[in-house]
């Protein structure tokens, strides 16, 4: 199926040329175990949230996202638009760099923000980087997903992947291992109830429960995808260990 009968909404036009030239070449040395496509909203602002394991990820959830009619406007760390190719392609493709740990940081939130309002799909990892949990699960979230969401009111979406740490494992950017051919999963679950948190928008509180409640629908469909039960706690950053599952997080 082409990318014309799938997907008709307005893009970049090198947008749509990338994705038309890269498909092939994904379904060419990957699997593809697409699982919930139906669920994805074809129109209108909605926030994808999806775990992170590995530098090929985004590659892959791009892939399914497109092909299931969304443009995914993806927040980034900004040292990726320092990178010569890298940084231009994220600027060309209309992704938003966030500038972590600093006074800036909100600045991405204001730019998805406005994306939203134009209708757009916003694509966050909550966990901020690449999973450090020694068993590939999500760790715990930062909090601008869940503020993000309470402050727009737009339907957030969990994903949850599995397969692309196999071609290319790590943190850091390797040669991908094309062969054999290993299948990426994507599962998307049922979008995350923050309706009772809305009126408490402003609250520190309300945004550490949005956030989580998304990192568990997430993390959930992480233990579908892998058939293993997720661990009772999630591994932190700060702490460098796992920590009890109601830890919320950071900013």
């Amino acid at each position: 199926m082409s990318l014309a009968t799938v997907n008709r909404s307005p893009a970049e036009p090198l947008f749509r040329a990338l994705a038309s030239t890269i498909a092939p070449i994904l379904r060419l040395f990957t699997r593809q175990d697409w699982r919930g496509g139906d669920k994805v909203p074809r129109t209108g602002g909605v926030i994808v949230v999806a775990n992170h394991i590995s530098n090929f990820d985004p590659v892959v959830l791009a892939h399914f996202l497109v092909w299931h009619g969304r443009w995914p406007r993806a927040l980034a760390k900004s040292e990726l638009w320092r990178v010569p190719v890298v940084g231009w392609l994220a600027r060309s493709l209309g992704q938003i760099p966030v500038e972590r740990r600093t006074a800036r940081a909100l600045e991405s939130l204001k730019a998805a923000a406005s994306a939203l309002a134009r209708g757009e799909c916003v694509v966050i990892y909550p966990e901020g980087t690449i999973t450090r949990d020694p068993d590939g699960w999500p760790m715990t979230g930062r909090l601008g997903a869940g503020r993000l969401a309470l402050e727009t009111g737009c339907q957030v979406l969990p994903i949850g992947q599995w397969g692309a740490q196999e071609v290319m494992p790590g943190r850091h950017l390797v040669f991908p291992r094309l062969l054999p051919r290993r299948t990426m999963q994507v599962l998307v679950g049922d979008p995350v109830d923050l309706t009772d948190l809305r009126e408490a928008r402003d609250s520190p509180s309300a945004a550490a429960e949005a956030s989580l409640r998304i990192m568990d629908a997430v993390t959930a469909l992480v233990g579908e995808l892998r058939g293993e039960a997720p661990p009772a706690d999630r591994y932190d950053l700060r702490a460098g260990r796992r920590l009890p599952r109601d830890w919320a997080g950071e900013v």
